[in-house]
Protein backbone atom coordinates (compact mmCIF):
# COMPACT_ATOMS: atom_id res chain seq x y z
CA UNK A 1 0.00 0.00 0.00
CA UNK A 2 1.42 3.39 -1.02
CA UNK A 3 1.41 6.56 1.08
CA UNK A 4 -0.54 8.53 -1.54
CA UNK A 5 -3.29 10.62 0.01
CA UNK A 6 -4.41 12.34 -3.20
CA UNK A 7 -6.54 12.31 -5.19
CA UNK A 8 -9.30 11.64 -2.69
CA UNK A 9 -11.66 8.78 -3.53
CA UNK A 10 -15.34 9.56 -4.10
CA UNK A 11 -18.41 7.59 -5.06
CA UNK A 12 -21.15 9.04 -7.27
CA UNK A 13 -24.65 9.07 -5.82
CA UNK A 14 -26.51 9.44 -9.13
CA UNK A 15 -26.33 5.76 -10.13
CA UNK A 16 -29.23 5.49 -7.71
CA UNK A 17 -31.23 7.77 -10.02
CA UNK A 18 -29.98 7.59 -13.62
CA UNK A 19 -32.10 5.27 -15.75
CA UNK A 20 -34.35 4.52 -12.79
CA UNK A 21 -37.73 5.67 -11.52
CA UNK A 22 -39.48 6.03 -14.89
CA UNK A 23 -42.17 3.68 -16.29
CA UNK A 24 -40.68 0.28 -17.05
CA UNK A 25 -37.47 0.97 -15.13
CA UNK A 26 -36.37 -0.10 -11.67
CA UNK A 27 -37.18 2.20 -8.74
CA UNK A 28 -34.72 4.84 -7.61
CA UNK A 29 -32.33 4.09 -4.75
CA UNK A 30 -32.62 6.81 -2.11
CA UNK A 31 -29.67 8.92 -0.99
CA UNK A 32 -29.53 7.41 2.50
CA UNK A 33 -29.11 3.93 1.01
CA UNK A 34 -26.43 5.10 -1.41
CA UNK A 35 -24.55 6.77 1.45
CA UNK A 36 -24.81 3.67 3.60
CA UNK A 37 -23.54 1.41 0.81
CA UNK A 38 -20.60 3.74 0.23
CA UNK A 39 -19.78 4.07 3.94
CA UNK A 40 -19.79 0.30 4.39
CA UNK A 41 -17.15 -0.29 1.72
CA UNK A 42 -13.64 -0.91 3.05
CA UNK A 43 -10.46 -2.44 1.60
CA UNK A 44 -7.48 -3.06 3.88
CA UNK A 45 -8.62 -0.29 6.18
CA UNK A 46 -9.14 2.23 3.35
CA UNK A 47 -12.60 3.76 2.82
CA UNK A 48 -14.17 6.26 0.45
CA UNK A 49 -13.38 9.88 1.30
CA UNK A 50 -16.51 11.49 -0.08
CA UNK A 51 -19.38 11.59 -2.53
CA UNK A 52 -20.41 13.54 -5.63
CA UNK A 53 -24.06 14.59 -5.79
CA UNK A 54 -26.84 14.90 -8.35
CA UNK A 55 -28.95 17.97 -7.52
CA UNK A 56 -32.19 16.26 -8.37
CA UNK A 57 -35.10 14.72 -6.47
CA UNK A 58 -35.37 12.44 -4.67
CA UNK A 59 -31.72 12.96 -3.67
CA UNK A 60 -31.16 16.73 -3.45
CA UNK A 61 -33.78 19.26 -4.53
CA UNK A 62 -32.29 22.01 -6.69
CA UNK A 63 -34.44 24.50 -4.73
CA UNK A 64 -33.26 23.26 -1.32
CA UNK A 65 -33.43 25.76 1.53
CA UNK A 66 -30.49 26.54 3.77
CA UNK A 67 -32.08 24.33 6.42
CA UNK A 68 -32.35 21.48 3.88
CA UNK A 69 -28.67 21.83 3.02
CA UNK A 70 -27.71 22.00 6.70
CA UNK A 71 -29.44 18.65 7.23
CA UNK A 72 -27.77 17.25 4.11
CA UNK A 73 -24.33 18.40 5.27
CA UNK A 74 -24.87 16.92 8.73
CA UNK A 75 -25.97 13.61 7.20
CA UNK A 76 -22.93 13.39 4.91
CA UNK A 77 -20.50 14.53 7.61
CA UNK A 78 -21.85 11.85 9.95
CA UNK A 79 -20.68 9.24 7.44
CA UNK A 80 -17.16 10.70 7.50
CA UNK A 81 -17.56 12.09 3.99
CA UNK A 82 -17.13 15.39 2.20
CA UNK A 83 -18.89 16.52 -0.98
CA UNK A 84 -17.01 17.05 -4.23
CA UNK A 85 -18.61 17.78 -7.60
CA UNK A 86 -22.28 18.60 -8.17
CA UNK A 87 -24.35 17.72 -11.23
CA UNK A 88 -26.59 20.62 -12.30
CA UNK A 89 -29.98 19.43 -13.68
CA UNK A 90 -29.85 21.50 -16.87
CA UNK A 91 -32.20 19.35 -19.00
CA UNK A 92 -35.73 20.41 -20.04
CA UNK A 93 -37.56 17.69 -18.02
CA UNK A 94 -35.85 18.90 -14.82
CA UNK A 95 -36.59 22.61 -15.27
CA UNK A 96 -33.64 23.50 -17.48
CA UNK A 97 -33.48 23.86 -21.24
CA UNK A 98 -31.42 23.01 -24.28
CA UNK A 99 -28.17 24.97 -24.47
CA UNK A 100 -28.82 25.45 -28.20
CA UNK A 101 -32.54 26.14 -27.84
CA UNK A 102 -34.47 29.37 -27.95
CA UNK A 103 -33.91 32.30 -25.63
CA UNK A 104 -36.22 31.00 -22.92
CA UNK A 105 -34.68 27.51 -22.97
CA UNK A 106 -31.16 28.88 -22.72
CA UNK A 107 -32.14 31.16 -19.84
CA UNK A 108 -33.57 28.16 -18.03
CA UNK A 109 -30.28 26.33 -18.56
CA UNK A 110 -28.31 29.17 -16.99
CA UNK A 111 -30.85 29.50 -14.16
CA UNK A 112 -30.24 25.86 -13.19
CA UNK A 113 -26.49 26.47 -13.18
CA UNK A 114 -27.08 29.46 -10.91
CA UNK A 115 -29.06 27.34 -8.47
CA UNK A 116 -26.34 24.67 -8.50
CA UNK A 117 -23.63 27.26 -7.83
CA UNK A 118 -25.60 28.66 -4.90
CA UNK A 119 -25.87 25.18 -3.41
CA UNK A 120 -22.14 24.73 -3.99
CA UNK A 121 -21.39 27.91 -2.04
CA UNK A 122 -23.65 26.90 0.84
CA UNK A 123 -22.03 23.48 1.11
CA UNK A 124 -18.61 25.15 1.15
CA UNK A 125 -19.78 27.55 3.86
CA UNK A 126 -21.03 24.57 5.85
CA UNK A 127 -17.51 23.12 5.73
CA UNK A 128 -18.51 20.00 3.82
CA UNK A 129 -17.24 20.77 0.29
CA UNK A 130 -13.49 21.47 0.04
CA UNK A 131 -13.17 20.90 -3.73
CA UNK A 132 -15.13 19.96 -6.84
CA UNK A 133 -16.84 21.47 -9.89
CA UNK A 134 -20.36 21.93 -11.27
CA UNK A 135 -21.03 19.45 -14.05
CA UNK A 136 -23.02 20.44 -17.14
CA UNK A 137 -23.71 19.21 -20.66
CA UNK A 138 -25.50 20.62 -23.71
CA UNK A 139 -28.91 19.21 -22.70
CA UNK A 140 -29.68 18.40 -26.34
CA UNK A 141 -29.52 15.37 -28.61
CA UNK A 142 -27.11 14.54 -31.41
CA UNK A 143 -29.80 14.42 -34.15
CA UNK A 144 -31.03 17.92 -33.33
CA UNK A 145 -27.49 19.29 -33.21
CA UNK A 146 -26.70 17.79 -36.63
CA UNK A 147 -29.37 19.96 -38.29
CA UNK A 148 -26.97 22.93 -38.00
CA UNK A 149 -23.61 21.86 -36.53
CA UNK A 150 -21.81 25.18 -36.76
CA UNK A 151 -24.77 27.31 -35.65
CA UNK A 152 -25.75 24.98 -32.83
CA UNK A 153 -22.20 24.72 -31.50
CA UNK A 154 -22.07 28.52 -31.45
CA UNK A 155 -25.33 28.65 -29.48
CA UNK A 156 -24.11 26.05 -26.99
CA UNK A 157 -20.87 27.98 -26.55
CA UNK A 158 -22.76 31.21 -25.93
CA UNK A 159 -24.94 29.50 -23.34
CA UNK A 160 -21.85 28.07 -21.64
CA UNK A 161 -20.30 31.54 -21.64
CA UNK A 162 -23.33 32.94 -19.83
CA UNK A 163 -23.16 30.05 -17.37
CA UNK A 164 -19.45 30.76 -16.90
CA UNK A 165 -20.25 34.28 -15.73
CA UNK A 166 -22.49 32.78 -13.06
CA UNK A 167 -19.81 30.29 -12.03
CA UNK A 168 -17.15 33.02 -11.82
CA UNK A 169 -19.36 35.14 -9.58
CA UNK A 170 -19.82 32.20 -7.21
CA UNK A 171 -16.24 30.93 -7.15
CA UNK A 172 -17.15 27.81 -9.13
CA UNK A 173 -15.94 26.10 -12.30
CA UNK A 174 -18.00 24.21 -14.87
CA UNK A 175 -17.00 20.89 -16.40
CA UNK A 176 -18.74 19.68 -19.56
CA UNK A 177 -19.40 15.95 -19.54
CA UNK A 178 -17.81 14.03 -22.39
CA UNK A 179 -20.68 11.83 -23.52
CA UNK A 180 -21.72 10.43 -26.90
CA UNK A 181 -25.40 11.25 -26.25
CA UNK A 182 -24.97 15.05 -25.87
CA UNK A 183 -25.23 17.08 -29.07
CA UNK A 184 -22.08 18.98 -29.93
CA UNK A 185 -20.13 16.97 -27.34
CA UNK A 186 -20.51 13.52 -28.88
CA UNK A 187 -16.97 13.20 -30.24
CA UNK A 188 -13.58 14.15 -28.93
CA UNK A 189 -13.07 16.66 -31.75
CA UNK A 190 -16.48 18.27 -31.34
CA UNK A 191 -15.82 18.51 -27.61
CA UNK A 192 -12.52 20.32 -28.16
CA UNK A 193 -14.11 22.61 -30.76
CA UNK A 194 -16.88 23.54 -28.33
CA UNK A 195 -14.47 24.26 -25.47
CA UNK A 196 -12.31 26.38 -27.77
CA UNK A 197 -15.42 28.26 -28.90
CA UNK A 198 -16.29 28.96 -25.25
CA UNK A 199 -12.69 30.08 -24.77
CA UNK A 200 -12.62 30.22 -20.96
CA UNK A 201 -10.39 27.32 -19.86
CA UNK A 202 -10.15 28.53 -16.26
CA UNK A 203 -13.94 28.48 -15.90
CA UNK A 204 -15.27 25.91 -18.39
CA UNK A 205 -13.41 22.65 -18.88
CA UNK A 206 -13.92 18.95 -19.48
CA UNK A 207 -15.19 16.16 -17.28
CA UNK A 208 -13.65 12.90 -18.45
CA UNK A 209 -15.29 9.55 -17.76
CA UNK A 210 -13.18 6.52 -18.65
CA UNK A 211 -16.18 4.56 -19.94
CA UNK A 212 -17.66 7.34 -22.05
CA UNK A 213 -14.41 8.60 -23.53
CA UNK A 214 -13.44 5.08 -24.62
CA UNK A 215 -16.34 5.31 -27.07
CA UNK A 216 -14.85 8.53 -28.47
CA UNK A 217 -11.99 6.46 -29.90
CA UNK A 218 -14.51 4.13 -31.59
CA UNK A 219 -16.47 6.95 -33.22
CA UNK A 220 -19.89 6.14 -31.77
CA UNK A 221 -22.35 8.84 -32.97
CA UNK A 222 -19.46 10.49 -34.86
CA UNK A 223 -17.80 7.93 -37.17
CA UNK A 224 -15.92 10.76 -38.90
CA UNK A 225 -13.86 11.14 -35.73
CA UNK A 226 -13.12 7.46 -35.11
CA UNK A 227 -9.46 7.05 -34.13
CA UNK A 228 -8.98 3.27 -34.17
CA UNK A 229 -9.20 1.38 -37.50
CA UNK A 230 -12.61 0.09 -38.64
CA UNK A 231 -11.33 -3.47 -38.38
CA UNK A 232 -10.19 -3.03 -34.80
CA UNK A 233 -9.87 -6.05 -32.51
CA UNK A 234 -8.35 -4.33 -29.47
CA UNK A 235 -4.80 -4.71 -30.64
CA UNK A 236 -2.66 -3.13 -27.87
CA UNK A 237 -0.61 -0.86 -30.13
CA UNK A 238 -3.65 0.60 -31.86
CA UNK A 239 -5.56 0.98 -28.59
CA UNK A 240 -2.74 2.84 -26.87
CA UNK A 241 -2.11 5.07 -29.88
CA UNK A 242 -5.80 6.05 -29.92
CA UNK A 243 -5.87 6.76 -26.19
CA UNK A 244 -2.75 8.93 -26.45
CA UNK A 245 -4.21 10.95 -29.32
CA UNK A 246 -7.55 11.53 -27.60
CA UNK A 247 -6.18 12.38 -24.18
CA UNK A 248 -3.53 14.67 -25.62
CA UNK A 249 -6.36 16.77 -27.05
CA UNK A 250 -8.70 16.68 -24.05
CA UNK A 251 -6.42 16.42 -21.02
CA UNK A 252 -5.47 20.13 -21.02
CA UNK A 253 -9.18 20.92 -20.58
CA UNK A 254 -9.88 18.22 -17.98
CA UNK A 255 -10.85 19.40 -14.49
CA UNK A 256 -12.96 16.47 -13.24
CA UNK A 257 -12.32 12.74 -13.66
CA UNK A 258 -14.48 9.62 -13.35
CA UNK A 259 -12.99 6.18 -12.93
CA UNK A 260 -15.12 3.62 -14.78
CA UNK A 261 -15.13 0.46 -16.88
CA UNK A 262 -16.65 -0.14 -20.32
CA UNK A 263 -17.20 -3.14 -22.59
CA UNK A 264 -17.40 -0.96 -25.75
CA UNK A 265 -21.17 -1.28 -26.05
CA UNK A 266 -23.96 1.23 -25.50
CA UNK A 267 -26.93 0.93 -23.19
CA UNK A 268 -30.07 2.84 -22.27
CA UNK A 269 -32.41 2.38 -19.34
CA UNK A 270 -35.74 3.98 -18.50
CA UNK A 271 -35.84 7.52 -19.85
CA UNK A 272 -32.06 7.74 -20.25
CA UNK A 273 -30.85 7.74 -23.86
CA UNK A 274 -28.36 5.18 -25.09
CA UNK A 275 -24.88 6.02 -23.89
CA UNK A 276 -21.59 4.42 -22.96
CA UNK A 277 -22.30 1.28 -20.95
CA UNK A 278 -20.75 1.31 -17.52
CA UNK A 279 -19.49 -2.08 -16.37
CA UNK A 280 -18.51 -3.33 -12.96
CA UNK A 281 -14.86 -2.89 -12.05
CA UNK A 282 -14.34 -6.66 -12.25
CA UNK A 283 -16.32 -7.26 -15.47
CA UNK A 284 -14.33 -9.76 -17.60
CA UNK A 285 -15.68 -8.09 -20.75
CA UNK A 286 -14.29 -4.69 -19.76
CA UNK A 287 -11.91 -3.27 -22.36
CA UNK A 288 -10.02 -0.98 -19.98
CA UNK A 289 -7.21 -1.77 -17.62
CA UNK A 290 -8.54 0.68 -15.04
CA UNK A 291 -5.39 1.18 -12.98
CA UNK A 292 -3.22 1.61 -16.07
CA UNK A 293 -5.53 3.55 -18.37
CA UNK A 294 -6.47 6.14 -15.75
CA UNK A 295 -2.91 7.33 -16.24
CA UNK A 296 -3.74 8.67 -19.68
CA UNK A 297 -5.86 11.30 -17.91
CA UNK A 298 -3.95 11.73 -14.64
CA UNK A 299 -0.46 12.00 -16.15
CA UNK A 300 0.84 14.39 -18.80
CA UNK A 301 2.49 13.47 -22.10
CA UNK A 302 5.84 13.01 -20.36
CA UNK A 303 4.33 10.68 -17.77
CA UNK A 304 4.32 13.15 -14.86
CA UNK A 305 1.34 13.17 -12.49
CA UNK A 306 -0.59 16.38 -13.20
CA UNK A 307 -2.18 16.82 -9.72
CA UNK A 308 -5.01 18.77 -11.40
CA UNK A 309 -7.90 16.93 -9.73
CA UNK A 310 -8.01 16.78 -5.93
CA UNK A 311 -10.54 13.96 -6.08
CA UNK A 312 -11.60 11.23 -8.48
CA UNK A 313 -15.05 9.68 -8.59
CA UNK A 314 -16.38 6.24 -9.50
CA UNK A 315 -19.25 6.41 -11.98
CA UNK A 316 -21.31 3.32 -12.70
CA UNK A 317 -24.80 4.06 -13.95
CA UNK A 318 -27.64 1.71 -14.85
CA UNK A 319 -26.50 -1.31 -12.87
CA UNK A 320 -29.44 -3.44 -11.67
CA UNK A 321 -30.55 -2.55 -8.15
CA UNK A 322 -29.81 -6.09 -7.01
CA UNK A 323 -26.17 -5.62 -8.01
CA UNK A 324 -25.94 -2.23 -6.34
CA UNK A 325 -27.18 -3.63 -3.04
CA UNK A 326 -24.34 -6.16 -2.79
CA UNK A 327 -21.41 -5.12 -0.53
CA UNK A 328 -18.89 -6.84 -2.82
CA UNK A 329 -19.88 -4.48 -5.64
CA UNK A 330 -18.63 -1.47 -3.70
CA UNK A 331 -15.60 -3.20 -2.18
CA UNK A 332 -14.42 -4.18 -5.66
CA UNK A 333 -15.02 -0.65 -6.93
CA UNK A 334 -13.12 0.84 -3.99
CA UNK A 335 -10.24 -1.57 -4.61
CA UNK A 336 -10.01 -0.36 -8.21
CA UNK A 337 -10.06 3.27 -7.06
CA UNK A 338 -7.29 2.60 -4.54
CA UNK A 339 -5.14 1.05 -7.27
CA UNK A 340 -5.63 4.14 -9.45
CA UNK A 341 -4.43 6.34 -6.60
CA UNK A 342 -1.47 4.09 -5.90
CA UNK A 343 -0.43 4.24 -9.56
CA UNK A 344 -1.13 7.91 -10.30
CA UNK A 345 -1.57 9.75 -7.00
CA UNK A 346 0.63 11.78 -4.75
CA UNK A 347 1.38 12.25 -1.06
Amino acid sequence: MSNNMFPKLHNAMWPGLVGKGSPGAEPCIDLDTMLNLTAAAEVNGVKFDGVDLFLYDPHVNIDSSFEDLQRLADKIRAKGFVVGSLVAPVWPPTGGGSAMGGEIERKRFVAQVLKACRIGIKLRDLGIRPYGIIRIDSACGVADWEKDPRGNTRKIAQTFQEAAKVARDHGERLAAEGEICWGGMHSWKYMVQLLEEVGQPKLVGFQADMAHTLLYTLGYNAPEHRIVPKKFHWEPDEFHAAMKKMTKALRPWTMDFHVAQNDATVKGSGSHDKTGRHCLATDPNGKLNIARDAGYWLRDDSGKVTKKTKHICWDGCMFPNEVMMKPDTWNNILAAMIQVRENHGWA
